[in-house]
């Protein structure tokens, strides 16, 4: 086995974060249970801040970015996983103090690694990825708190980016009336493929209110915006009706009122995709296989190469990445 691997490697001194392609040794992998010759990653909006050096994500350095990892076991300290074996990773902290997936090589703890689901290639677990995950268990949280097909239509925040994409994909699959929120209107024929019945423009979420309430417009919502969004969100759900909080995207201040909450009975639920079990992290890939439709994850996919990965950094920050975007590590 070759000791030296290629690694896209983030780096702080005197408070400047520099990044750039390096051979490293394999000895210098964190600890872990399973080392993974990885095949593919993919692209979220915290991979974009963390290959473009903005606070928030990384914790510590030296980092290998990456939130999530597709590829085969090669060496194992735990029965759970054998060489050879196909597996996947998604976001357990990668990025942040864990090395991640923009790396030939990655060690991990048995605990955040999942098999690859069954029929399932590397790009398309890839084409998944953490979006795609988050998604679904947006999805599996609004089930639970009462949601169920036949009334007002769901709405889903953030609808051209990869949470947006997938959940929209699985709510049209399971029978929803499904509406797109987005600040990028002209995706509409893209959206309604997915499933969307409807195309919102998100100022008329954004937009300023000097009331608590407005009318009750949703059935439940996907949000990945927050912000003025999200308090756009909590002024117009039906009774009863749950938001699923998965991101900031628009920002991470949030004003708003109890009246929503006490007088209709809303419910905010956080959606924490990092400290999941390895338990739940089956159950929800299981969903996926089940629920998000093949062909709808294949019309959101593009593949590039690692080589480009700061560029599309710097696309997904501007909000100009529709879908999902598959990295191919050995490019």
């Amino acid at each position: 086995m070759m000791d030296l691997f290629r690694a896209f490697v983030l780096r702080q001194a005197d408070g400047q974060v520099t990044s750039g392609f390096e051979e490293l040794s394999r000895d210098l992998l964190p600890a872990g249970d399973v080392l993974i010759r990885v095949a593919y990653s993919s692209l979220n909006y915290k991979d974009g801040l963390a290959v473009c050096g903005k606070p928030g994500v990384v914790r510590t350095y030296p980092m290998v970015p990456g939130v999530d990892l597709a590829g085969t076991v090669e060496e194992s300290a735990t029965p759970d996983f054998a060489p050879g074996q196909k597996v996947v990773v998604t976001g357990c902290g990668t990025s942040e103090t864990i090395w991640g997936g923009y790396a030939r090589l990655a060690r991990m703890k048995a605990g955040h690694v999942v098999p690859l689901p069954e029929g399932m290639s590397l790009a398309k677990a890839m084409a998944v990825g953490t979006a795609g995950f988050t998604a679904m268990q947006c999805v599996m949280a609004l089930e639970a708190h009462g949601l169920t097909p036949g009334g007002k239509p769901v709405v889903v925040t953030g609808a051209a980016g990869g949470v947006g994409s997938v959940a929209i994909a699985i709510l049209a699959r399971l029978g929803y009336q499904v509406a797109a929120s987005t600040g990028r209107v002209e995706l509409g024929d893209y959206l309604k493929s997915l499933g969307a019945s409807e195309i919102l423009d998100r100022s008329l979420l954004t937009a300023a209110s000097a009331r608590p309430m407005e009318p009750e417009q949703w059935a439940g919502a996907v949000d990945s915006v927050g912000g003025d969004t999200l308090a756009g969100l909590i002024r117009t759900m039906a009774s009863g009706a749950s938001i699923a909080a998965c991101g900031l995207a628009g920002g991470f201040k949030l004003t708003t009122t109890v009246f929503p909450f006490i007088l209709r009975g809303v419910n905010l639920l956080g959606i924490d995709s990092v400290r999941t079990n390895n338990a739940q992290r089956r159950a929800i890939w299981r969903r996926i296989t089940s629920d998000l439709p093949a062909e709808k994850l294949e019309s959101m996919i593009r593949i590039e190469p690692l080589s480009r990965i700061r560029e599309l950094g710097e696309q997904i920050l501007a909000g100009s990445v529709r879908g999902r975007v598959v990295i191919d590590v050995k490019g």
